[in-house]
């Protein structure tokens, strides 16, 4: 279904990227989900090297200076590759986010267009232990010193941690109300942060997912970004591709997952016939295929519409509603995919059982499912109790619409 909406320039743009996925090594795959590769720096360089990453970004910093749905197409294609491949190809998106919208000259240029030419590697740093969906409820504290600041406390789950150079810290710099009081800071990891690559996780394995300790972190003033007690303001904008780009990652993976379970029921017998002649299995491939469209079309939607309008509550929904439809629906779609194959498709005989346990990560991570549904509601909210003229009151389309005594609502 996307198809028609893609313009010549994405077609080939999808291709070359197809083309460089091809490049990617099998063994690399497997040795990150094996943990034995923790932080696949060649898979970023190589990626930088064809212009691949942050390609939303001005020419002038390294970038190509496209859009989100050219980026998007591309993430879908790095996605049948893997979760944590897709996030390590996307954190350059969402951290260049923060540096490209409001960091100074000198921080795109020390830190953007290097991240962009695949020579320096970057992650964030959200999560703290007591705090998951509670950002901003962080403890971690930024004291300012002089022209440095002085940072104490920690952050957990953070991907790319054994291998980033810097990171984007937020910290508590105020002692007003939490969404006033945090600020985001560059932090390089030479500055005196112990990071340790210390989860056995589930699935998503290999991106370098591990705990950031600071203990006195000294940090200059310079590498503040925006402003004291603005970090909120960066923190929403990056959620713009924090959750476009794990949409647009959930189409590729699930896209991954229903190739593989469509070819097999189209070999496999049972009963003297293929299994995709019993309507138990071509009815799950139906169902996904239309839920794939969907989620592609959602993500597609929201991107189009951050192109047009940029970051505004409305568009905080779109987003939102990308990320929780696209996490469900992949979920969905590789669980019918491990039905389809039976008992072969729980063993490592396919990679279906690995696409599962990635799945599982995305309904969680940057949101989860249940914050998405508050954001969502709260921005519906405000749109549909907002009086617009120019639309019909179909309230009043009943036969006792105006009986005022019938409509009791306290």
């Amino acid at each position: 279904m996307i198809e028609a909406l893609l313009t010549d320039e994405q077609k080939a743009l999808r291709d070359e990227t197809r083309q460089f996925v091809r490049t990617v090594p099998r063994q690399l795959l497997l040795d990150m989900d094996a943990e034995k590769v923790l932080y696949p720096r060649e898979f970023v360089i190589e990626a930088a090297k064809r212009n691949l990453i942050g390609m939303r970004f001005s020419k002038e910093y390294g970038g190509r200076g496209l859009d989100w749905t050219d980026e998007i197409v591309a993430i879908e294609e790095i996605a049948v590759l893997g979760s944590s491949l897709t996030c390590l190809f996307s954190l350059v998106s969402i951290i260049g986010e923060a540096l490209d919208m409001f960091g100074t000259d000198t921080q795109k240029k020390k830190y953007l267009e290097p991240m962009l030419k695949g020579e320096l590697f970057c992650a964030e740093a959200l999560t703290e232990p007591r705090g998951g969906s509670d950002f901003f409820g962080a403890t971690t504290r930024a004291v300012r010193d002089g022209d440095h600041y002085i940072l104490n406390g920690q952050k957990r789950f953070v991907v790319g941690a054994e291998g980033a150079d810097f990171f984007i810290v937020y910290a508590r710099t105020g002692e007003g109300a939490p969404h006033k009081s945090l600020s985001a800071f560059i932090v390089e990891r030479d500055m005196g942060v112990d990071a340790k690559y210390v989860y056995g996780l589930m699935g998503t394995r290999g991106g370098g997912a591990g705990r950031i300790v600071f203990r006195d972190t000294k940090v200059p003033a310079e590498n503040l970004i925006l402003g004291e007690n603005r970090g909120a303001e960066v923190f929403y904008q990056m959620m713009i591709p924090e959750r476009l780009t794990v949409g647009a990652g959930c189409c590729g993976g699930a896209r991954t997952a229903l190739e593989i379970a469509a070819r097999y029921s189209n070999r496999r017998k049972a009963f003297g016939e293929v299994i995709r002649a019993f309507q138990g299995v071509s009815f799950k491939i139906a169902d996904s295929i239309t839920l794939l469209d969907a989620m592609r079309t959602v993500s597609y939607g929201a991107a189009v519409s951050v192109d047009k309008y940029g970051s505004t509550g409305y568009t905080r929904r779109l987003v939102s509603q990308a990320k929780k439809f696209c996490t469900d629906a992949q979920w969905r779609i590789v669980n019918d995919a491990m039905q389809i194959m039976g008992g072969i498709g729980y063993t490592n005989v396919y990679p279906i059982e690995r696409i599962l346990r990635d799945a599982r990560l995305m309904q969680i991570w940057t949101g989860t499912t249940e914050v998405m549904n508050l954001i969502i509601q709260h921005e519906y909210y405000k749109e549909v109790l907002r009086k617009d003229d120019k639309v019909r009151d179909c309230e009043n389309d009943a036969t006792e619409a105006f009986a005022e005594d019938e409509k009791i609502y306290e």
